[in-house]
């Protein structure tokens, strides 16, 4: 599959922790950092995500703010 999105990180999957409406999962970059992404618990299912996965995650933002006090 081509993309158009350029910033494509691999991953692993390390916990997928499932909602009634949405899904929070936790994917380990090769690094060793770990990015997380909230999806709906259908495209989890669709996806089947689970724990040891290898996913390639996609970021594609117009906005991405910081807060601190």
């Amino acid at each position: 599959m081509r993309l158009s999105t350029r910033n494509q990180l691999d991953g692993t999957v390390v916990s997928v922790t499932k909602g009634e409406a949405m899904a929070v999962v936790r994917v380990r970059l090769a690094g060793g950092e770990e990015i997380t992404s909230s999806i709906t618990r259908d495209a989890a299912d669709d996806l089947e995500l689970s724990v040891g996965a290898a996913v390639k995650v996609l970021i594609k933002s117009t906005e991405v703010s910081l807060g601190v006090e």
